[in-house]
């Protein structure tokens, strides 16, 4: 019975239900992993500091007082105050981790040891949990003290110096990449030590080391062995790709910018015959990616020239029919237009006691049984689950909490 009540809730939040994480995070990478295990049905606690709240809180855009990418970051947790820093905020918290499987940090190195709440202590409450440690450069290594911030982690990853064009400074990602990245790496490591955990019936939990850094360079599989097999640094090429020829962005006759790639040579042959080029399939010069990238000025040349010829409308349909790859390059505007985002439930309406709607990214992956739901915003105040959390499930009277409050732990 038990089961199949549990089958039954995972069915309507998630495959996570049943897993109860303690997000100690700030800013993006720690709180976006702890989002995507709440999205799928985890019960996630969200920690903020007393009178001052988590550090999202002041992002903009603020809607009518809400700041409205918290809705969407914080979206499924549940918030407790609390100051981890006193000696009776540490003892409620190893209350909580002795309940939790999962806890999701991102302090600097060692700021949890000097804390006292070092993953030793932890285990000493609960042998079984899954500590995740995200920081700029990692745990380990001689820059392991310095800040972290994802900006700078994706240039020190190598892809900022690798976007923009030769004669220009290399151009940083316009968003929090790395951090979102590396959350995304480390909602999946957080999977893969409780499947390892309890797969294997394992007494004890593990520390999980997440740099924001790292996960931006494990992408560069191509760029790593063009440099260690070849002494080839990939430089800046402004809008075209390196790897493949032809590659990059085109503009068609009514000016409406796609990205086009042919990574492939079979894809690059019906190209060729679409764009009445047929000749460049067997032509020596042409009829390989590597001879193509030699003359790569030259190849997507002729496709901005036939680009030139058509409207985005007919043009797409012509590549779509002949299994070329294609896409325009999507504002934001024509994304909340688009019927493919709509069709896919991308972009979801949440009930909000202030904004009535509150609009978000929708949830991903798509799970066929377990799917996931956003079943609340993120919490309007810190600390909006205190009696809940504290008096309810910890079982704390409220002549403690009084003077909890008054010390200024929560």
């Amino acid at each position: 019975m038990l089961d199949a009540r549990i089958h039954d809730l995972a069915r309507v939040q998630g495959p996570l239900v049943g897993v109860r994480v303690i997000d100690l995070g700030t800013m993006f990478a720690a709180p976006f992993a702890a989002t995507l295990m709440a999205d799928f049905g985890a019960d996630v606690i969200k920690v903020e500091l007393p009178g001052v709240g988590d550090a999202n809180r002041g992002i903009v855009p603020i809607i009518k007082g809400v700041p409205v990418t918290w809705t969407s970051l914080a979206r499924n947790k549940r918030s407790i105050t609390l100051d981890i820093r006193k000696e009776r905020g540490k003892e409620i918290l190893l209350k909580l981790v002795a309940t939790a499987d999962v806890v999701v940090e991102n302090f600097r190195p060692g700021t949890l040891e000097k804390w006292g709440l070092s993953y030793e202590v932890m285990k000493e409450v609960n042998p079984r949990v899954v500590l995740v440690r995200v920081s700029g450069y990692g745990q380990t290594g001689p820059y392991r003290d310095k800040a972290g911030f994802g900006t700078p982690a994706a240039a020190f990853s190598g892809l900022t110096y690798m976007q923009g064009y030769p004669d220009r400074p290399p151009v940083s990602p316009p968003l929090a990449l790395a951090d979102y990245v590396a959350g995304t790496y480390a909602a999946m490591a957080a999977m893969m030590a409780l499947h390892y955990r309890d797969k294997h019936h394992r007494p004890t939990g593990q520390v999980i080391d997440v740099s924001l850094y790292e996960p931006l360079f494990r992408y560069m599989d191509n760029v790593f062995a063009q440099y260690a097999y070849t002494g080839q640094v990939r430089e800046r090429s402004g809008i075209h790709r390196q790897g493949a020829t032809p590659a990059g962005t085109f503009q068609t006759r009514d000016g409406k910018w796609v990205v086009m790639v042919t990574s492939t040579d079979r894809t690059f042959n019906r190209l060729a015959e679409v764009m009445g080029r047929g000749y460049m399939v067997h032509d020596p010069r042409y009829c390989t990616n590597e001879k193509r990238c030699e003359r790569r000025e030259e190849v997507n040349g002729y496709v901005q020239e036939f680009f030139a010829t058509m409207d985005w409308a007919e043009l797409s349909k012509l590549l779509d029919e002949n299994g070329i790859p294609v896409c325009p390059i999507n504002s934001m505007a024509d994304i909340f237009q688009d019927p493919q985002y709509r069709a896919r439930g991308d972009i979801l309406e949440v009930d909000h006691p202030v904004l009535g709607k509150a609009m978000m990214p929708g949830i991903v992956p798509k799970f066929s049984d377990t799917p996931g739901a956003v079943r609340f915003p993120g919490p309007m105040t810190p600390g909006e689950q205190n009696q809940e959390i504290y008096q309810e499930e910890l079982g704390i009277s409220n002549e403690e909490m009084e003077a909890l409050r008054a010390e200024g732990v929560v």
